[in-house]
């Protein structure tokens, strides 16, 4: 039996910080079921794609997908609205618009404890050759908007220059996605945790040298 849980998260009051938090206008759906075989099909099946970004702490994956019940809590709490759900109703991380500031209240807000107090995100930015500085274009969008000064610009022939982003540095936090024009920033897991070799900086898709212009 399936029961499915409907919320309109409109705003939210937060009792923990005392302050009105605007969510989201939309309907957030989330259903629970007694059928384990259906969560197994879900780890067999379409849950192979793991460039979607899990809240910081979330279990791994066949841990996660047992103990989330999938209702919501996680994203009515999160203070930058930046949690919304998959296509199966397991809670998603979407830094399109703004990035994670990793403040724990999705782990507070955990009550199955499928989110842990997170020590570091294992998502890392990267950068594509659509990027306008590669193109010869000026622009330093994500340095600007990095705090932790993990983007640096190499210099290239021809009035370009390249991104590079140090990955011991970068915490995936994905602040510089939003402010980038060519939508050229993505966050992902690292190729290292594929099994697959890391490309070089000059390929650009991820660069993985910190280095001033």
């Amino acid at each position: 039996m399936i029961y499915v849980k409907v919320g309109l998260f409109i705003s939210r009051q937060s009792a923990r910080a005392n302050r009105i938090i605007d969510i989201r206008v939309g309907v957030y759906v989330t259903s629970k079921t007694t059928h384990m075989p259906e969560r197994r099909a879900f780890l067999r099946g379409r849950f192979h794609d793991e460039e979607i970004l899990r809240p910081p702490g979330a279990l791994e994956l066949a841990s996660f997908v047992e103990t989330c019940t999938r209702c919501g809590d996680c994203a009515a709490e999160c203070p930058r609205a930046i949690i919304t759900a998959d296509a199966d109703g397991f809670p998603m991380v979407d830094v399109n618009a703004r990035g994670c500031t990793f403040c724990g209240a999705c782990a507070e807000a955990c009550s199955p404890a499928a989110i842990q107090p997170a020590q570091e995100w294992i998502y890392r930015a990267g950068v594509s050759d659509s990027c306008l500085s590669v193109q010869g274009v000026t622009c330093r969008a994500c340095e600007d908007h990095c705090d932790e000064s993990a983007i640096r610009f190499r210099l290239m022939t021809g009035g370009r220059s390249a991104p590079q982003i140090d990955p011991e540095i970068c915490t995936g936090c994905g602040a510089c996605v939003s402010p980038c024009p060519s939508n050229a920033i993505t966050v992902e897991r690292p190729a290292s945790q594929h099994n697959a070799s890391m490309p070089t900086a000059s390929e650009i898709n991820v660069c993985t040298i910190s280095a001033d212009a």
